[in-house]
């Protein structure tokens, strides 16, 4: 029998989406999805910073995105990692929202991206206010009001329990 369970794991840029959802997906033997504007502007030939450029332009791409997700995750069995997936799978066994300074999510992306701290941290700041302001528009989602619990625990704790 297979195990059907679909787990949503969103947050913001750097908060360790990708590293949670890898973990609980091997932990729990569920297929990851974590399929993102940076594999998109890899499929089309443009920079991640190019498609985010036109993405503020055109729905398509978000909504294109999105819906991908949502039919990658359709058959359960799954961990969906993106910043939209706690909205985007309603029925969700799990819905897991990761949190992180600003400061904690630049020195991520600055370590994995190789670049300069301060470059990281106005990278961040950019993108978060384009993706609350498409979410915003494209699905009435407010990605800064949010409901939820807070546990600080760290991914061990999470994938662990």
């Amino acid at each position: 029998m297979s195990n059907k369970l679909t787990i949503a794991v969103s947050g913001k840029s750097g908060c360790g989406n990708t590293t949670v959802s890898g973990m609980l997906a091997e932990r729990l033997g569920l297929r990851l999805i974590n399929y993102t504007f940076h594999d998109l502007a890899r499929e089309r030939g443009i920079s991640f910073e190019e498609l985010c450029r036109l993405a503020e332009l055109d729905s398509r791409y978000d909504l294109y995105l999105d819906r991908r997700q949502v039919e990658l995750a359709s058959e359960g069995g799954c961990v969906l990692g993106s910043r939209l997936a706690i909205w985007l799978l309603s029925g969700a066994d799990l819905k897991v929202y990761l949190e992180a300074s600003l400061s904690v999510r630049a020195a991520r992306i600055a370590r994995r991206e190789a670049l300069d701290p301060d470059e990281a941290r106005e990278s961040i700041e950019l993108r978060d206010r384009r993706d609350h302001d498409r979410y915003l528009r494209l699905y009435g989602i407010d990605t800064v009001s949010y409901t939820h619990l807070r546990a600080h625990e760290t991914p061990e704790h999470l994938v662990c329990r």
